[in-house]
């Protein structure tokens, strides 16, 4: 069963989140809250060098209950998995949860990862800014918010680097900002809790709902 399956037991089917600096441990802390039973797929995007071996994916499932794998071309979201972006990759999905990679070069990874994601997925993914200097996910969560997604960010007290997720929130699109601690419970709620999603919105200001043109494939 691919990810592109609604799941009745799932308010959103698929859950991207972006990060750099502290990402790993950002990371590390939301895999270990989420349980075994959770039925979303989960894209991870996090800036580090290429190197011969990526090593990220063995890193997190340390922590995690739920299978980490690092993404390779033509799989497939997987419900209940931890899907790992490779380094200077960007991803980009098909309406029955195929994957393709594509290089990118400097830290752009997180916003055609969301775009591709909410082009395909809309309301039924949820996205989340974590830790990071510059901008990245500010641009990919306004593509989330226009298709009917929802967007969560982490708070600059618990960020080892704000400027990513102060990006993301200056743009109107984002439904909650929240501590490390508390985001990482929040995705359970969203995703596992009936109705929850449907109670916890909050609307787009007017100047935030323009939906910026689609990154080429």
């Amino acid at each position: 069963m691919s990810a592109a399956a609604q799941s009745p037991s799932a308010a959103f089917d698929v859950v991207c989140m972006t990060a750099s600096l502290g990402g790993v441990s950002a990371y590390r802390e939301i895999l270990s809250s989420l349980p075994e039973s959770f039925p979303a797929a989960l894209v991870l995007v996090q800036h580090r060098p290429v190197r011969e071996r990526d090593t990220l994916a063995r890193v997190l499932e340390y922590r995690s209950a739920l299978p980490v794998r690092l993404l390779r071309d033509d799989d497939r979201l997987v419900p209940g998995v931890v899907h790992v972006v490779p380094a200077g990759h960007r991803a980009a999905f098909t309406p029955d949860g195929a994957v393709t990679l594509h290089p990118v070069e400097g830290h752009c990874a997180g916003d055609p990862t969301f775009a591709s994601a909410a082009a395909v997925f809309g309301p039924r993914l949820l996205a989340a800014v974590l830790t990071g200097s510059m901008a990245d996910g500010a641009l990919g969560v306004r593509h989330v918010r226009g298709a009917g997604g929802r967007a969560l960010a982490q708070d600059s007290t618990t960020s080892e680097a704000p400027g990513m997720p102060n990006a993301a929130m200056a743009t109107g699109c984002i439904d909650f900002v929240l501590p490390l601690p508390v985001l990482a419970h929040a995705l359970v709620s969203l995703v596992m809790v009936p109705g929850a999603a449907s109670m916890l919105r909050v609307s787009l200001p007017p100047w935030a709902i323009a939906i910026p043109p689609a990154f080429a494939t």
